[in-house]
């Protein structure tokens, strides 16, 4: 059988680049499925915390608009989960200082709207996550 060394180099090569460029998700354990609502915003508010903390003074204004844009997305598409009564406890919870993770953690949410805005904060949490790998690559490079 006759390996063909071009091939299995740039399969290698591939596999090696997946790693570096997404260690995130090479790295990814889930989140436990029979969690309640708080355990599981209070794990997403952790993670967020940790990418938000990372060096965000050292960003370009063009990372901080995708930043802040991600946060309006998300923010948009969590709204239009909520009832109106969801909202507007939130709203409050906001203006009484709260951050958003804990005035989502004081919301009574059914379970079908828990794992819709699970799944829209994971979703924005991996496209910080892009964002800030490539902020990392950029200061390696430097």
């Amino acid at each position: 059988m006759v390996i063909h060394f071009p091939k299995w180099l740039s399969l290698l090569a591939n596999i090696l680049a997946l790693f570096l460029f997404m260690p995130g998700i090479a790295l990814a354990t889930p989140l436990q499925l029979h969690a309640n609502s708080s355990v599981i915003l209070t794990q997403v508010s952790l993670a967020h915390s940790k990418l938000s903390a990372d060096a965000e003074a050292d960003f370009t204004p063009q990372e901080r608009q995708q930043l802040q844009a991600l946060r309006q997305r998300r923010n948009k598409e969590i709204h239009a989960i909520l009832s109106q009564s969801q909202r507007d406890k939130l709203k409050q919870k906001l203006q009484a200082g709260d951050n958003f993770y804990q005035a989502l953690e004081s919301l009574d949410l059914y379970p079908d709207q828990e794992s819709m805005i699970k799944a829209v904060i994971q979703l924005t949490n991996l496209k910080m996550k892009g964002i800030l790998s490539r902020h990392s690559l950029q200061i390696g490079q430097k």
